[in-house]
């Protein structure tokens, strides 16, 4: 292949890679745009906050248990069969939201939408690596775990920006119209993805054996609840400083957004410089003290501002050397116990707004207590995975 054709065919990757990196931004945005909305939502649809929370939870639940096994059953389906067909479903499941007029309707929404996120999680995130070189995987990765970044940096922020202006349903009715142009920009794309070959549940269920994998994905379930448990309930948390605007709170989410990126370079570089152990370390004891301030901070949206900032910082700073330790762990199944990570993750985004929704009533300010309190057992728990025998396993 002459250097020019060479060219042409990294581009014709990353433009799939990159279609790839818009499906996951829809399906994060889908995930937190709700957490900025919870009040408008419940009023539109007669339902409590605490109800349309636990919409999160039954999302969350369905990704957890069924992208598992939808990877093993369709191990030998069409890449772009998958996810064509996963973001088809997630537009329908956001559309019904968008339109419902009970919480039934509503949850029955995003009970479809995580039927699409569980087909299409799978597929995307082992499609990226095997369109470019090895030498290349690395920066593949990265372009597909920017959407999700952006997710949290414009997604979210956009749409609660919307709520406040036109609706909560018109920021829903537009990301599922999106979602439904990417259903077939992807499946187009996709269609020159190989398949390539996918572990049977036995070979999944082994890797768990070894006590130190366990206890990074105990890390990342602890982690993911940490933050979900503040980020879900943003909108009540922050009430005190803005009011009730959702324009105020956008900019909260946007500042923690626009930090999250900077968080995501910032943890892939000192992961690399100085290992995963310290970094994973110092972000997670940034979150812990920046969730624990905002308990002090609740009459000062200045104040409030900078510990959103600093919070979103150390969270996605700690993201890159929790799941690089999966990989430091064993090498050998590191994909086996990455895809286990997003299960861990989705449990994590489930228990979250359950455990929130008992909190609140005791006032919204706690859950910033119980958040720091969450990431210091995430802390603790991942410092104890070092402390092991470098075999250690499960009898």
């Amino acid at each position: 292949m002459t250097f020019i054709e060479q060219s042409y065919s990294l581009r014709g990757a990353y433009l799939r890679i990159s279609a790839i990196a818009a499906a996951l931004f829809v399906v994060g945005t889908n995930a937190f745009v709700i957490a900025g909305v919870l009040p408008q939502i419940a009023d539109g649809i007669g339902a409590s906050t605490s109800s349309v929370s636990y919409s999160i939870s039954w999302y969350a639940i369905i990704v957890a248990v069924v992208a598992p096994v939808v990877s093993v059953l369709f191990a030998r389906a069409s890449r772009a069969a998958l996810m064509g067909t996963g973001m088809g479903l997630i537009a329908a499941g956001i559309a019904l939201s968008a339109i419902a007029g009970d919480l039934t309707v509503f949850t029955a929404g995003r009970v479809v939408a995580a039927f699409g996120g569980a087909a299409l999680m799978p597929a995307a995130m082992a499609a990226a690596p095997t369109l470019v070189p090895p030498e290349q995987r690395g920066r593949a990765l990265g372009v597909v775990g920017l959407g999700f970044m952006l997710a949290t940096a414009v997604g979210s922020p956009l749409g609660t920006a919307l709520a406040a202006l036109g609706s909560w349903r018109l920021a829903l009715g537009i990301l599922a119209a999106l979602a439904a142009v990417l259903a077939v920009v992807v499946a187009v794309l996709a269609r020159t993805v190989p398949t390539g070959s996918v572990p049977g549940l036995a070979a999944r269920f082994a890797v768990l054996r070894d006590v130190r994998i366990g206890l990074a994905l105990m890390t990342a379930l602890l982690f993911t609840a940490a933050f979900n448990m503040v980020y879900i309930f943003s909108s009540a948390v922050t009430r005190g400083v803005t009011g009730g605007s959702g324009t105020a709170l956008a900019t909260l989410l946007l500042v923690f957004g626009a930090a999250g990126l900077v968080g995501n370079w910032l943890g892939g570089s000192l992961t690399d410089r100085i290992g995963a152990r310290p970094t994973a370390v110092g972000a997670l004891a940034v979150v812990v003290v920046s969730l624990g301030a905002l308990f002090a901070a609740e009459d000062s949206y200045l104040g409030t501002a900078v510990l959103f900032g600093v919070w979103g910082l150390g969270t996605a700073t700690a993201l890159v050397p929790i799941q690089h330790r999966l990989v430091d762990v064993d090498p050998a199944v590191a994909g086996v116990s990455l895809s286990w990570y997003s299960t861990a993750m989705y449990i994590g985004i489930a228990v979250a707004p359950v455990v929130g929704a008992s909190v609140l009533p005791f006032g919204a300010a706690w859950l910033d207590l119980l958040g720091a309190a969450a990431a210091a057992a995430a802390l603790v728990v991942f410092a104890l995975g070092y402390a092991l025998p470098r075999r250690a396993a499960l009898a």
